[in-house]
């Protein structure tokens, strides 16, 4: 599918690794709208890069854990552009959840943008894109989806279930929409870490380096003009699943 000319809804597209997805959108020539829930200054920022590009942009705020928020976003999305053509799920929450839990209120908040976000924004934008016969969503999931991270429940389950909701929205949006994932390694250090265990990590992939977001914008990017490939999850580990 062509990305010029068509309008993008990426949430958590404010800041990290949304931004260089957003960024690469607009770079493409989309028109996108920045979905964000605290990070308004990111938001707003973010947008005035993309205008750069030459292309329109807004920032919408939207907790999409949230139904009616994202009702509100998407009609947002179609009042300004009359169309939401790709839809990029990033949003999402880092939270410790060791288990047993003594208090459920981060598993909910995790999973609940992990997994309920995801349906609702592609259960509101999948209508305007089958009005127009063809659309892509792209999800973002991470290594935890296949292999669990202690102390990490709820974002490695989370993660998990948007692999397998990827996979059930390609079969029920097919033929026109095609439904993929990216699944981003070490591409962006967590705050806070250490420059000890951030070399440890370059260590663990098989080109012995970090990546970077631009890496995972990319991957989106092939995804949204690759029609025939649905289904499917690509991953950007720089070989971190088969090193040490």
């Amino acid at each position: 599918m062509e990305i010029e000319g068509r309008t993008a809804l990426i949430t958590g597209g404010a800041h990290r690794v949304g931004k260089a997805i957003t960024l690469a959108l607009a770079q493409a020539g989309a028109n996108v709208v920045v979905n964000y829930h605290r990070s308004s200054a990111e938001a707003e920022q973010t947008v005035d890069q993309c205008r750069l590009h030459g292309v329109a942009a807004v920032a919408v705020r939207a907790d999409v854990s949230d139904h009616e928020q994202v009702v509100a976003m998407v009609d947002a999305a179609r009042d300004r552009f009359g169309r939401v053509d790709i839809l990029v799920n990033n949003a999402s929450l880092w939270k410790q959840t060791p288990f047993p839990m003594e208090d459920l209120t981060d598993w909910h908040s995790v999973t609940r943008i992990l997994i309920d976000g995801p349906l609702y924004c592609a259960n509101e934008a999948a209508p305007l894109m089958l009005e127009r016969g063809e659309g892509a969503i792209v999800n973002i999931v991470d290594l935890s989806a296949w292999q669990p991270w202690r102390d990490r429940a709820a974002h490695s389950v989370g993660k998990a279930g948007l692999l397998a909701l990827t996979r059930q929205l390609a079969l029920e949006l097919a033929p026109g929409i095609h439904v993929n994932a990216v699944a981003p390694g070490p591409v962006l250090p967590i705050p806070g870490s250490s420059r000890d265990a951030n070399a440890k990590t370059a260590r663990e992939t098989l080109k012995k380096r970090w990546g970077a977001p631009d890496d995972v914008a990319e991957a989106v990017l092939f995804l949204v003009r690759a029609s025939y490939i649905t289904g499917e999850v690509i991953v950007v580990d720089g070989g971190q699943r088969l090193g040490p």
